[in-house]
């Protein structure tokens, strides 16, 4: 088993907290920023564009993520303290909301770049999402949060600091199942931008985000402890409920995409 007893915060100075996931959350705009530059320049995008875009991005995903977690998970609390849905620094991001946000972020930022469609920018997005979820897991890790249910596997983590009855009860480390899932879909998406060189139909790259995260977020569920009370004794979590309708559109925008690609493949004959 391992004992996980890390602490959150790297260090403080006076009031400065520097917590690890603070640091992996900005770190993934950083590396977000980083291939989506080399994704513009590829594609002759100009840089004010991605100044742009990534404003967009950085406020849809907070504002959608702390959004996602008052009215998801706790509606009626947040509802009657409206204010504490603006205490981010408190906790409480969902990863549902921030793809709301980002999805809604695109959408305004289209609008303005009539070079740019909708679909083409999530294409490219998606991309920087997979390793932004990635990194963002870590964090979890490193906050003992988001912790799965007991296991007697040896590869069971003791979360000495979760909030939970007993923390010295061994435990799905479902932080790095995420983390790991998500890795490989950056890859598999990266490497199909690559190899086709962004010559692509539009959706299939988000598509294919949308169902192969959001189909193993729905499985690992079933290994997690819950997040909120009113879960317990549900079927499926909210995590779960949320992810169905995600991937019904990921299945749709793959099915749109190949049929896309043999309009202009009998077109092109």
């Amino acid at each position: 088993m391992i004992h996980w007893n890390v602490s959150p915060e790297i260090f403080s100075f006076g009031f400065i907290h520097i917590r690890w996931y603070g640091l992996l959350f900005s770190g993934s705009f950083l590396v977000g920023l980083y291939i989506m530059s080399k994704i513009f320049r590829n594609e002759n995008k100009s840089e004010e564009d991605l100044n742009d875009l990534v404003w967009y991005m950085i406020i849809g995903t907070v504002v959608g993520a702390r959004l996602g977690h008052c009215l998801f998970y706790n509606p009626s609390y947040y509802l009657s303290h409206p204010l504490e849905i603006l205490m981010v620094w408190k906790g409480g991001l969902a990863s549902h909301g921030a793809a709301i946000g980002i999805l809604t972020a695109i959408y305004f930022y289209s609008k303005k770049k009539k070079d740019q469609p909708y679909l083409w920018v999530l294409d490219r997005v998606v991309i920087t999402v997979a390793i932004g979820g990635a990194m963002i897991r870590i964090g979890n890790l490193f906050n003992s949060e988001i912790i799965g249910k007991p296991t007697g596997g040896n590869w069971g983590f003791i979360f000495e600091r979760a909030h939970v009855a007993n923390p010295m009860i061994p435990r799905h480390p479902t932080q790095i199942y995420e983390a790991v899932a998500y890795f490989i879909t950056f890859i598999v998406l990266y490497s199909i931008y690559k190899k086709h060189n962004g010559k692509l139909d539009e959706g299939y790259l988000s598509g294919l985000l949308m169902v192969m995260v959001f189909v193993f977020r729905f499985f690992v569920e079933f290994f997690k402890e819950v997040q909120e009370p009113f879960e317990v004794g549900m079927p499926l979590d909210m995590g779960q409920i949320l992810s169905i309708p995600i991937i019904i559109v990921g299945i749709y925008l793959i099915i749109r995409s190949k049929k896309l690609h043999k309009k202009h493949e009998a077109t092109n004959k």
